[in-house]
Parts: structure tokens; C-alpha cells; sequence
């Protein structure tokens, strides 16, 4: 009788933690986190340096049987040093713009740490549709919109989230065809979960 009853809590016991794994979960954050972007381009009209500079804004997760989904909203500051390499000016490109991620992804851990693994599209609106071009060349000629795709690995530990994450344009960001500009940009960020 003592073997029937273990194996009766042993099966309520799975049951529960089954049912437990499939219910939604919800968290809710902020985050701040350090870039670095370059310009990508086609051709060799342009050699860019990587800058840095900052992300700063909200996050929110909701999740169930093992996957989520991250939608963030930020203000960003991408810069990125250029040379063109047809004369001998340089400068600097600083695009100001609101950023929302939509990532996919997966959790694995046990109880207050777990690991991330997250993709998906990134949308990105530049503020007043303005770059600050620190140079005499007509590079001030950029979209106000552009997208790429984002992918990176994080970890939670209790309420602070921490992740490393490359971004990759996927569109010209440049109203000059002949100049075919992308985003490439690295990030380390930091966040915590008020909910």
C-alpha cells in the first residue's frame, strides 16, 4: 500500500510541475546597455571605425513551456567613425533612435538562474529622422527607419538580467544608393525585472 501511495504523489508531483511549466509567466524591466556599431558598406567607397555608445529603456517577457517572447523598447546612440576611402576626410556618424526588438527565445535553469538564447527582428526609428555627420561630405543623407535582425545569449540571475547580443542591419540605411551603409553592432547590457 506504502509503494502505492509514493507512486500516486510521485504522479501528482510530475502532474503539478508539468502544469506549472505551461502556465504564462510575466516579467517586466528596465535596462541600460553599452554599443558598439560600425557602418557596414558594399563596395570599398568606406572604412568605418567601431564607436561606442548606449542603449537606455524598458523590456517586458512573457513565456510558457520553455519559450518567450521579449518585446523591448529603447532609446539608443549608435555612432561610428568613416574614412571614404575616395579622399583623405573623416568623421563621425551619431544616429539617435528608438529601438524595439521583438526577440524569440528559450530559458534553461532551474529555479532563480537560468540561460537565454534569443533572435528576432529589431525596428528602428531614427529621432527627427536626424544623423549628426561630424564632416563636410554629404553623408547626412540617411532613412528615417531602418531594420535588422538581432541575436544573443543572457542570463537571469533572481531579478537582474545581463546579455551579449549582435546586431546586423538589413537594409540600406543611406538615401544614396551608390552609398549602401549598414548597421553591425555589438552590446552588453544590464537589466532588472520589476515584475
Amino acid at each position: 500500500m506504502k509503494k502505492i501511495l509514493l507512486a500516486f504523489a510521485a504522479l501528482f508531483l510530475m502532474v503539478q510541475a508539468s502544469q506549472a511549466q505551461l502556465l504564462p509567466s510575466f516579467k517586466l524591466g528596465v535596462k541600460g546597455a553599452l554599443n558598439f556599431s560600425s557602418l557596414k558598406s558594399e563596395g570599398k567607397w568606406l572604412n568605418s571605425d567601431t564607436k561606442t555608445g548606449y542603449q537606455l529603456g524598458v523590456w517586458g517577457r512573457i513565456g510558457a513551456a520553455g519559450f518567450h517572447v521579449q518585446p523591448e523598447l529603447y532609446y539608443s546612440q549608435k555612432k561610428a567613425g568613416f574614412e571614404p576611402t575616395e579622399d583623405n576626410e573623416s568623421g563621425e556618424a551619431t544616429i539617435k533612435s528608438m529601438d524595439l526588438p521583438i526577440l524569440l527565445g528559450t530559458k534553461i535553469g532551474l529555479g532563480p538562474i537560468g540561460f537565454r538564447i534569443q533572435a528576432g527582428p529589431v525596428f528602428s526609428f531614427a529621432q527627427d529622422g536626424k544623423v549628426t555627420v561630424k564632416s563636410a561630405t554629404d553623408f547626412e543623407n540617411y532613412k528615417k527607419s531602418s531594420t535588422g535582425i538581432i541575436g544573443g545569449i543572457g542570463a537571469d540571475i533572481r531579478n537582474i538580467t545581463i546579455d551579449l547580443r549582435y546586431e546586423h542591419g538589413l537594409n540600406n540605411i543611406s538615401n544614396n544608393s551608390n552609398q549602401n551603409q549598414k548597421i553591425s553592432m555589438w552590446s552588453i547590457g544590464v537589466g532588472y525585472a520589476i515584475l
